[in-house]
């Protein structure tokens, strides 16, 4: 039951996070090469927000938090590498393995 009210919960807040973006670039304030990396990174916000709720209320045949806010972690660090691909690719790369890098630390490091 309280999958299906964080589902519902996540198409509503995902609905909102692309009308936000469009009302971003109707107002010009972000060019249209920036529009799906913010949506990405918008959206990896919210699966923070997410791993935040799963770690209070876990279930026991639910994803962890600890894989949830891996996979919001990665979803910024490829919204913010598609977004430094205009500056310089060398940039991206390194945002990507420096998140992965941090990802396996965290991994390693974690106990049980």
């Amino acid at each position: 039951m309280a999958e299906s009210k964080r589902q519902l919960l996540s198409i509503g807040v995902f609905l909102l996070i692309i009308v936000a973006v469009i009302v971003l670039f109707a107002a010009t304030l972000v060019p249209l090469a920036d529009v799906v990396p913010l949506i990405l990174v918008l959206g990896g916000v919210w699966i923070l927000v997410l791993a935040t709720m799963r770690s209070q209320a876990p279930q026991k045949y639910e994803r962890g938090a600890f894989s949830t806010l891996n996979m919001g972690l990665l979803l910024i660090a490829v919204g913010g590498a598609w977004y430094l691909l205009y500056i310089n690719w060398l940039y991206s790369i390194a945002l990507l393995l420096l998140v992965l890098g941090a990802i396996a630390i965290a991994a390693a490091l974690k106990r049980k």
